[in-house]
């Protein structure tokens, strides 16, 4: 098998509403030869329905999904969605998708599938369990965190989105915008880092719980073991000693009674710190008390890594059968972390005389540590039910006091139900950062959502969201996208936009370039200071990445016709329409549709439930519209040169379109189509009809804040259209609108991009031929073609139109087909520069001859 194309959708895409790995893959013309029966050997639990369809001459290709997605499963990364989709005229090409938890894996399990069914149809051995053990190893490496995991899905069940912000490290932004929270662990952007400082300085805090009235054991830190032992026989009872800034119970001992104990725990104390607290040992079990946000979130009894005997199997084999558990896993990775045999164990074990080839008798116990840390193989018992009211109280101003919003509260007592001074208990330690697994997943006892706690401390009621309007269509997308930000922002909010000219920050440029996919709407989302995002989503995007977003608020499709046809698997105008439809079927709140589009209309059937639909149209009588408002619905639709915003039986007139500079005094109906549309996203947002008004009112679409989108020029009495059109609509549209300007000729200088397909661009042709007088054909980006390829094709298509051969001139060069447009022009009349990708190739056509005039317009584009 042979991977021609991979691509990894990250959010909603066209085949599922979740991750995909995406892969184009040809067979080779290898057959199955018999591999099925070897295959199913070899994974037994692949599922029923993908056996079935494995017959003997099967191709190898076929088995490539379900194979990934069961290698997938076994390493402990189950994706939720798989298809294997044929290519029309390819019999032996595939496209292969395969959902994905972690994307890496997803990739390293495709390239282990590959080479398991090439060794299959080769009769050649694998090494499954090698293959298996790579790709557990890098779903370890990649997977969340335990506690994490517990705080994102919290997120998550709420409906607030998550993003992570590296691939490896733990880090996530929860919601978007202007209400997001930075979180890493259960470290929040609300944590103080002073008092992060604080809690990893055992000493500092101590010192302030003290001043606090927080009952804490006397000691003090030291630098030498004369100090330590000095200090151990004032207290004059046992001791825990233990390094001042150490976590995860590094370098701790307990109970030293006696100087030797003192200097051996001393040194180890050393071997990960300089400096050294000795402190009295408070007798009793181990509890950890997690607040949040100023409440007590949950409490548990941990204890040290144990086991119990059988009466056969020595110390050592019954932690082998322990660390077998599934529950237990290397670090954090998991609910329980695995038992550690090494130095600790041996000397915890000696303090009970016992060693690891001890045979315990049945039903006796053996500590393997000295503390009860889950992440050195701890167990923990939920007793959030039992703290006293003084101990709630002690553990929340303990928080408080050293500035955490969530904090780790580690204390020492005998009884947790009794109140800590009674019984000489006190807090040993303020952690920031605690582990949140033992409440999540105690082993015994409730569990807690220690997870969904800080979520609340973060959010309230609050679902992290920012409103969201995404914008798709094959033409106009970028103006409506403009004119929404442009209305929200005067509105008084703080706007990002994504377009194809660049991503948008409340009106300034942040990014230049085609900015319409996931990672410039990702950058939107991400920004701290929006309160509102309008996306501009491309089929490009769609195709390459899947959205940025898991669902948007309002969805705008303006139209759908043909244009990138031929391109990623799309080959038809349905397909293309199935696209554009992936962002109408993420709106959560309303839809808004072309009613003169049949492919909108038909995506009104394939809407969540509860989504309204807002239809707009230029035709006031188009019977779509007609009979959604009779029943009530809204729309938007033009009344002689009136926007009107119904709603039933309500029709209130909102602006004559003369007023909008982007309708080029109503000639311009594609603007007014994309006016309509602004207006009936913001109208589902609940933005007023004055504001709206003012909104189009006020938006320019000129060089400067809509470039390439119909902006006008003056050289010598003749009107430059420039203009980014590009495919048949686009121009037809263009054609129309310049033609309402002048009473004299209509010359286009024209081009398309060479990706597109020969018959695609021979309609191009003949469309300009159709909408203009004379015609210069110039080449742009060839994509592929050899030079003069795509000219010809668009000539001849003009040649099929109604242009005579000597209204048509090609001319590859942009700047002299500029120029050679211009000689055909008299003053009044309009050239049209369509396919243009910058105002520069207008100046630079203009500055041999007129380089006043070129200066004069590069300067209204700054």
């Amino acid at each position: 098998m042979r991977i021609k194309e991979k691509r990894l959708l990250r959010g909603p895409n066209l085949y599922a509403a979740s991750p995909c790995l995406v892969a184009l893959v040809d067979n080779v013309g290898i057959k199955g030869r018999g591999f099925a029966a070897r295959l199913l050997a070899l994974l037994p639990a692949l599922p029923l329905e993908a056996a079935a369809r494995l017959a003997d001459d099967a191709l190898l290709v076929d088995a490539l999904e379900p194979v990934v997605m069961e290698l997938q499963r076994m390493a402990g990364a189950p994706g939720e969605h798989g298809a294997t989709l044929p290519v029309p005229g390819q019999p032996e090409r595939r496209r292969v998708v395969c959902g994905y938890a972690i994307e890496q894996v997803a990739e390293e399990a495709l390239r282990t599938a590959i080479a398991l069914l090439d060794a299959l149809a080769h009769e050649q051995a694998f090494d499954l369990h090698e293959a298996l053990a790579a790709l557990r190893e890098t779903a370890e490496h990649h997977a969340i965190g335990t506690s994490t995991g517990a705080v994102v899905n919290a997120a998550l069940r709420r409906g607030i989105p998550a993003l992570r912000l590296t691939e490896s490290a733990n880090l996530f932004q929860l919601g978007w915008g202007s209400r997001q929270k930075r979180l890493q662990a259960t470290i929040t952007g609300a944590t103080n880092s002073i008092a992060v400082g604080i809690a990893s300085d055992k000493q500092l805090t101590k010192a302030l719980l003290d001043q606090a009235g927080v009952p804490v054991p006397e000691g003090d830190v030291v630098t030498t073991l004369e100090a330590a032992q000095r200090i151990a026989r004032r207290l004059g009872r046992p001791v825990a000693v233990k390094p001042l800034d150490a976590n995860q119970g590094k370098g701790v001992t307990v109970d030293c009674t006696g100087p030797d104990a003192v200097a051996r725990a001393f040194e180890f104390a050393r071997k990960h710190g300089r400096r050294v607290i000795v402190e009295e040992h408070l007798r009793g079990r181990d509890y950890r008390v997690l607040v949040t946000g100023g409440r007590i979130a949950a409490a548990s009894w941990r204890r040290p890594p144990n086991v119990t005997g059988d009466g056969r199997s020595t110390i050592r084999e019954l932690v082998e059968i322990e660390n077998r558990n599934p529950a237990r896993g290397d670090g954090h990775t998991n609910i329980l972390t695995r038992i550690p045999l090494d130095a600790l164990a041996d000397e915890a074990l000696a303090r009970q005389a016992y060693t690891l080839d001890t045979v315990l008798e049945d039903g006796a116990n053996a500590d393997l540590r000295g503390n009860a840390n889950l992440s050195t193989g701890g167990t923990a018992e939920d007793v959030t039910d039992l703290l006293p009211e003084e101990t709630r109280d002690i553990c929340i101003r303990a928080a408080l006091t050293i500035g955490l919003d969530v904090a780790g509260i580690d204390i020492v007592c005998e009884d947790i139900a009794r109140p800590l001074r009674a019984q000489r208990g006190g807090i040993i330690e303020v952690n920031a950062a605690p582990g949140i697994r033992m409440h999540q997943y105690p082993s015994r006892g409730t569990p807690r959502d220690a997870g969904d706690a800080i979520v609340e401390a973060l959010f309230g009621g609050c679902n992290g969201r920012i409103p969201v309007v995404a914008v798709t269509g094959t033409n106009g997308k970028t103006t409506t996208s403009l004119l929404i930000e442009h209305t929200v922002r005067m509105a008084g909010l703080r706007t990002g936009v994504t377009t194809t000219s660049g991503v948008y920050l409340n009106g300034q440029l942040a990014y230049e370039g085609d900015c319409t996919g996931y990672h410039s709407a990702r950058s939107v989302l991400g920004a701290p200071d929006v309160d509102f995002a309008v996306l501009e989503t491309a089929r490009g995007g769609i195709l390459k990445r899947g959205l940025a977003y898991d669902r948007c608020d309002v969805a705008v499709v303006l139209n759908v016709s043909a244009d990138h046809l031929g391109l990623d698997g799309i080959d038809t105008i349905d397909d293309l329409a199935k696209v554009k439809a992936v962002v109408a079927k993420r709106a959560s709140r309303a839809v808004v549709l072309n009613a003169e589009d049949t492919y909108c209309v038909q995506m009104a059937a394939e809407l969540a439930e509860g989504v309204e639909i807002i239809y707009f149209a230029l035709d006031a009588e188009d019977p779509v519209l007609l009979r959604h408002v009779e029943h009530g619905g809204r729309a938007v639709y033009l009344q002689d040169s009136t926007i009107v915003i119904a709603s039933g039986l309500r029709h209130e007139a909102l602006l004559d379109v003369r007023e909008m500079p982007a309708s080029l005094g109503g000639r311009a109906r594609y603007n007014i189509a994309n006016a309509m549309a602004a207006a009936a996203a913001l109208t589902a947002f609940g933005f007023d009809n004055g504001e709206i008004a003012d909104g189009l009112r006020g938006f320019v679409s000129d060089s400067k804040h809509n470039p390439l989108r119909s902006n006008l020029f003056d050289v010598d009495g003749v009107t430059v259209v420039v203009d980014y059109a590009h495919n048949c609509a686009a121009y037809a549209a263009l054609a129309d609108m310049a033609r309402a300007m002048t009473p004299g000729r209509l010359v286009g200088v024209v081009a398309a991009p060479g990706d597109r397909r020969d018959a695609d661009l021979v309609d191009i042709g003949r469309t300009c031929a159709a909408g203009f007088d004379e015609l210069v054909i110039y080449e742009t980006e060839n994509r592929g073609r050899p030079a003069g390829d795509t000219a010809t094709l668009l000539a001849r298509g003009a040649k099929l139109g109604k242009i005579d051969s000597e209204q048509l001139q090609v001319e590859l060069d942009v700047h002299r087909a500029i120029r050679l447009g211009l000689s055909m022009c008299r003053p009044g009349d309009v050239l049209v520069f369509g396919c243009g990708s910058s105002i520069s190739e207008l100046t630079e056509a203009l500055r041999p001859t007129r380089p006043d005039l070129a200066r004069r317009i590069e300067a209204t584009t700054t």
